[in-house]
């Protein structure tokens, strides 16, 4: 089936209980392991393309390889853009048929972040493509995007109502307290934070840098209104760790397929344990 809105799946989610996963994109291996995962688990799914992986793989080839997988799929599949910060990049993506948008201003002010949040509302509703915004400082690194711990702060209940209210946005992503990249400790979430966001907005929420966290955070976290959940991290370390035990163990092997095959099926493996996990798992 075509690529369809992320709006539709993430309100489903809400109203059902569970989130659904949003896995990052940055080559042929990982997008069939994702897809061939949601296929066998019979879950929605969302796509996601950030700045490194457009850049390293082409926002062409990066936009094909997700709709010939979306027209083989029999599960609904999004194409999201993972924090994009400019409008001139957001306008190619729309172009090339991504069906969610996801806005990154949380470094602005909270009046300019509405302010240009507002705009890439406009320009996608018109286009019919959904919108997340984002509040708050998520600490660690994604790609081009790298907060300190000293720079991230957590999304305040108050100005998330006024940000959803005045952007329009279809779903948010508030810092709560979970960080980009591999955590040394395990996070220490804002449930009470997160669940007042939700009481406030009533609209779907966003966890990023869910890759380590707890699975009973996870769970919590969506009692609390998370229909969202980004999963990095956790597949790369699938990935990588793969390779390495199969180049280890043969290291006179040259055919990329052998190599990357084994890669492929553990990061399959990985994504159908978060998808049963977020409670996507049949809702296809």
């Amino acid at each position: 089936m075509p690529l369809v809105p992320a709006k539709a799946l993430l309100e489903q989610a809400l109203a059902g209980g569970y989130a659904v996963g949003a896995f990052n994109v940055n080559n042929m291996e990982i997008l069939q392991a994702i897809i061939r995962a949601a296929e066998a688990e019979r879950a929605p799914v969302i796509l996601q393309a950030s700045q490194g992986a457009i850049r390293y793989a082409g926002l062409p080839y990066i936009t094909a390889l997700a709709k010939a997988a979306a027209e083989e799929a029999t599960v609904p599949v999004a194409l999201n853009l993972d924090h994009g910060t400019s409008f001139e990049q957001i306008v190619r993506c729309l172009r090339f048929g991504f069906t969610a948008i996801m806005y990154d201003g949380s470094k602005y002010s909270l009046e300019e972040n509405i302010e240009r949040t507002r705009k890439v509302v406009e320009l996608c509703h018109a286009a019919g493509v959904s919108v997340e915004g984002e509040l708050g400082r998520i600490g660690g690194t994604e790609d081009d995007i790298s907060v300190s711990e000293r720079e991230a702060f957590l999304a305040d209940p108050a100005e998330a109502e006024r940000f959803v209210q005045e952007t329009g946005i279809d779903y948010l992503a508030p810092a709560v307290g979970t960080a980009h990249g591999p955590y040394k400790a395990d996070p220490e979430i804002d449930f009470e934070r997160l669940a007042r966001i939700h009481q406030l907005t009533g609209v779907p929420l966003v966890l990023h840098g869910a890759s380590g966290v707890p699975d009973a955070d996870i769970r919590r976290a969506i009692d609390c209104g998370v229909a969202k959940i980004n999963i990095d991290t956790e597949l790369r370390q699938a990935f990588s760790a793969a390779v390495k035990e199969f180049v280890g163990a043969h290291p006179e092997e040259i055919d990329p397929r052998k190599i990357l095959g084994p890669a492929r099926e553990a990061m399959l493996e990985r994504v159908r344990e978060k998808m049963r996990l977020f409670g996507s798992a049949g809702k296809a």
